[in-house]
């Protein structure tokens, strides 16, 4: 729900739900249940700026069972944040060691009637919200007008050496027969729009925030190594061998295709990622 005015978070919530009671309303902000802009707001007197959108995400106890963290769930979506190192669906290769099928196990082991298909994929060694769908007529819908229902999509990275302070990169990629992504001549490939900001750069390394406009495979990582500046683990595309890939989907903004309710999903880049980016020597 959008807030109409600006003002502290409690008052708002009154102003918008005034058949929920006070004390119960206290009780979802103590519980962790208030989202503003995609992010956990416990804080009764926090300032909301007018036009923000605020939900309720009421606890779900069958939650704390699955195996993978459940971000948000209504009756057409379900959102994880996935963990790097797992696949976002089945290969010809592993078909049981993904994001999909431990989802779809945890649903059908609490006993719902629901059917689960995934609306967009991660990299295996990329992190961050992956949402999946219950309804495969807004799955379709997304997909075929996502450039116009998607509002924003983001990542963090570490990556190697020194950055400009913001850019586009505007690069044509085609795939190789060994399955990587390689810059190409404009005719040749299909179009790819990266955009970043340095939030933070140390002695080797930046901490880039990354919005994209285009959805191609391995596009953020591609874009980056062409420029000098892989992400920091990515062997695939020359980065420097580590324990996990640094990149991380921090928020997804979307409008349902039916109901025109905004979606607003966020996950927090993990707070040892600063101080990595201020070791002073290269890491072997």
């Amino acid at each position: 729900m959008k807030t109409k005015e600006t003002g502290k978070l409690l008052e708002i919530l009154y102003a918008l739900y005034p058949s929920c009671s006070k004390k119960k309303m206290k009780g979802f902000l103590k519980a962790g249940c208030i989202f503003v802009n995609g992010k956990k707001i416990t804080q009764y007197d926090a300032f909301v700026p007018k036009g923000s959108t605020l939900e309720i995400h009421k606890e779900n106890k069958t939650h704390k069972k699955c195996p993978l963290p459940i971000l948000f769930e209504d009756e057409d979506f379900i959102v994880i944040d996935k963990p790097a190192g797992l696949l976002s669906i089945g290969t010809s290769k592993e078909k049981e060691k993904t994001a999909y099928h431990i989802l779809r196990t945890f649903i059908k082991e609490r006993g719902r009637k629901e059917k689960l298909f995934i609306l967009h994929r991660l990299d295996k060694e990329t992190s961050g919200i992956l949402v999946f769908t219950k309804n495969e007529r807004i799955k379709q819908a997304l997909q075929n007008n996502w450039n116009q229902l998607v509002k924003e999509r983001s990542y963090f990275a570490i990556v190697e050496g020194k950055v400009k302070p913001q850019e586009t990169l505007r690069f044509s990629l085609q795939e190789t027969k060994d399955f990587r992504m390689k810059v190409v001549p404009k005719e040749e490939g299909k179009l790819a729009i990266t955009k970043y900001c340095c939030q933070e750069q140390g002695p080797c390394y930046a901490l880039l925030k990354i919005t994209i406009d285009t959805g191609r495979k391995n596009q953020i990582r591609t874009s980056l190594a062409h420029i000098g500046n892989p992400v920091l683990g990515d062997r695939k595309y020359g980065g420097k061998k580590e324990k996990r890939l640094y990149l991380h989907a921090d928020k997804l903004v979307f409008v349902h295709p039916f109901t025109k309710k905004e979606y607003v999903f966020a996950s927090k880049v993990p707070s040892s990622w600063k101080s990595l980016v201020q070791e002073k020597t290269l890491r072997a």
